[in-house]
């Protein structure tokens, strides 16, 4: 199997990627109302990168 498969990795490793996958929603929502209220380049950057963490977890990317 030549993709990447989250179930082949050791079980501490999958319980990391799932705990990560479950949190990133909520620090997603509030890193976006925070980026709307104080809008600075730090902000924008976080806020590109958890959605494009949350989109890479959506389409099982990782």
């Amino acid at each position: 199997m030549a993709r990447y498969y989250r179930y082949r990795l050791p079980p501490w490793a999958r319980h990391c990627i799932f705990v990560i996958e479950k949190c990133t929603l909520p620090i997603m929502i509030f890193q976006l109302v925070r980026t709307l209220l104080f809008p600075s380049t730090l902000d924008v950057f976080l806020s590109g990168l958890l959605v494009g963490l949350y989109i890479a977890f959506y389409l099982e990317w990782i």
